[in-house]
């Protein structure tokens, strides 16, 4: 399937799953129909998650040991590493800072004739408390394959830092062994291209459950709210691109062009993880070298994702506003701090976002039931931030590989 119908039939399918799941919404939610439903066909979202999921953890420390073997020296590797996370903490600064200044002109939560939630309800989440001691520890893993089995990238990348350096200290003695896990790379993309053919149906099932459960009316009770994020976000993205064109020229531009297909499967799915394998290739086909894509882009995973960053600030703000809770200037930033370093804590936390709000709430004497306000809303401001994430670390790829000389002009041109 080319790249170009895949995307159509993408499109295709979210049309699809909005009108089914109208349909299913509105004369299946009395009878019981349409929950169960929702039930059997998230199934086709769940099967599709995994099978990407059970691409990534191989995919990732393959590409990451050949690419650092290949790197050379670890010195280089200490300079790429350090230009990578001075981006990464950069540009989630812009973007908490972006978030405070859009949910304070918006104001999406001021006068919101909303149904305030009890200060003693459960949110049902697991409280996220920084710690900076668990947060070291958790970085390194107790057995790879443990973390290979739990897809803990970052524990991963950790481990194959360590083993692709051994590995390239042995020069030709590993060279046969560096092409054989080349090659595993190469057959796990080849398997990703198998799996993308399900995308379409999975898009479908996901779009559908989603409506079939909240029906359309749950978009526009919370219209305002939805309409400002999605408003901020997109200003986000016209930062992140121009911030990146200073680095990248015109070629900025073109690459947003060639992830248009990524981002489209991080936002119907509501998970960056889902494209990691086709941001990856499509890096790559823009000219970024794998030695330099596979590091950054896994990394990026962890400690990149623009789109979450700038949602904890704004929601933050906006369950604020919905209290008529008025926060000065010194307050926010404060709070601009205190999520740099909380949402740095909870990588692979389920609904990390939710997480990290719910424990900034508490830290600003917040009612932590706010978070019900917006958890009903969560999977389509989710699909906002998965394609932001997706763009943010595409484009950070690319200028950690122009800075590098590692971005092969003949292929990007």
């Amino acid at each position: 399937m080319s790249s170009s119908k895949l995307t159509h039939y993408i499109v295709g399918a979210m049309v699809l799953g909005v009108a089914s799941g109208y349909y299913v919404h509105q004369h299946g939610a009395s009878s019981g129909f349409a929950a169960q439903y929702v039930e059997n066909v998230s199934m086709l979202t769940d099967i599709f998650l995994r099978l990407i999921k059970m691409i990534i953890a191989p995919l990732v420390f393959s590409t990451l040991v050949v690419g650092i073997s290949r790197m050379g020296n670890a010195s280089t590797i200490g300079r790429v590493g350090l230009k990578t996370f001075s981006w990464f903490i950069g540009m989630s600064m812009i973007s908490i800072l972006l978030g405070l200044l859009m949910v304070n002109l918006l104001a999406p939560g001021v006068g919101i004739d909303l149904p305030i939630p009890e200060v003693t309800a459960s949110t049902g989440l697991a409280k996220a408390k920084f710690n900076l001691h668990d947060f070291f520890v958790h970085i390194f893993p107790n057995s790879i394959f443990e973390a290979l089995g739990s897809n803990e990238i970052l524990q991963i990348v950790v481990f194959a830092l360590f083993f692709g350096v051994a590995a390239g200290s042995f020069g030709e003695r590993a060279e046969e062994f560096i092409r054989n896990l080349d090659m595993l790379s190469h057959i796990m993309l080849k398997i990703t291209t198998a799996v993308m053919k399900f995308a379409p149906v999975a898009v479908f099932a996901a779009v559908s459950s989603i409506i079939a459960e909240n029906g359309l009316a749950i978009l526009w009770t919370y219209g305002k709210f939805m309409a400002s994020f999605y408003g901020s976000i997109l200003v986000l993205w016209l930062v992140i691109i121009l911030i990146s064109s200073l680095v990248l020229k015109k070629e900025a531009f073109r690459l947003v062009s060639m992830l248009r297909q990524p981002i489209l499967l991080a936002f119907t799915t509501a998970s960056s993880e889902a494209a990691y394998p086709m941001t990856l290739e499509q890096v790559e086909r823009f000219g970024c070298k794998n030695k330099i894509a596979s590091f950054v882009l896994p990394v990026g995973y962890s400690f990149n994702l623009d789109g979450s960053m700038m949602y904890c600030s704004f929601a933050a703000v906006f369950i604020a506003q919905v209290y008529s809770i008025e926060m000065s200037l010194s307050q926010q930033l404060l709070m601009l701090l205190v999520l740099m370093v909380t949402s740095k804590g909870i990588a692979g936390v389920p609904r990390a976002s939710l997480v990290v709000i719910a424990a900034t709430l508490s830290q600003f004497n917040l009612p932590e039931a706010g978070v019900l306000l917006i958890m009903g809303i969560d999977q389509f401001l989710d699909m906002a931030r998965a394609a932001t994430n997706v763009l943010g670390n595409g484009m950070a790829t690319a200028v950690i590989s122009k800075w590098e000389g590692e971005l092969d002009r003949k292929e990007s041109s």
